[in-house]
């Protein structure tokens, strides 16, 4: 089992940043990754949904925050996670129908994958079906799904029968026919 580099980039003041162009022309990714306050703060930009979202993750990649930006300055969707399942909203509202999901997942950028794939302790062949909670930027639903994450080898996996490469710190290269890395 081959473990992922540390970010040590993301400890510069300007963060670790990576895009990615959509592989039908029509958008691009800027995420930035930034050490804060005893875990990783990220930032994304997404062009051709207009949306922007922020993961807070601990040291260790676990999801604790998650915020969707759309068209004003408070969060559209801001949801949190105690590490063991539970999931709400910042007001306090349980969201009972995610509990249990171990991340979020966007379709709309490859990034989301990463914390994940730096987690998970698989060996080359092994897979892992895991319940996250996938968001549609659109409507703003979530729903708890189930995905299925093939390490294939240290900078390939599958994801749902989608082929992805990685780069050695478990970063998204390139999501065949969806995402291409172009920093």
């Amino acid at each position: 089992m081959t473990r992922y580099a540390p970010l040590t980039a993301a400890l510069d003041p300007d963060g670790h940043v990576v895009r990615w162009a959509r592989f039908d022309g029509e958008g691009l990714e800027t995420t930035t990754i930034r050490w804060e306050n005893e875990g990783f703060t990220v930032s994304g930009i997404v062009t051709k949904e207009r949306v922007e979202y922020v993961l807070r993750l601990s040291a260790s990649w676990q999801l604790r925050q998650f915020m969707l930006f759309r068209d004003l300055e408070d969060p559209d969707l801001w949801l949190a996670t105690d590490g063991h399942g539970r999931w709400g909203e910042v007001n306090g509202a349980h969201r009972v129908e995610l509990d249990g999901c171990v991340d979020v997942l966007l379709e709309c950028t490859p990034f989301t994958h990463t914390p994940l794939i730096r987690r998970l302790p698989l060996l080359d062949g092994d897979t892992a079906t895991l319940p996250v909670a996938v968001v549609d930027v659109d409507t703003l639903g979530v729903r708890a799904e189930q995905r299925v994450y093939t390490r294939l080898s240290a900078d390939e996996w599958e994801v749902d029968g989608r082929e992805i490469a990685v780069d050695g710190y478990g970063l998204v290269t390139d999501e065949p026919g969806r995402f291409l890395r172009v920093s």
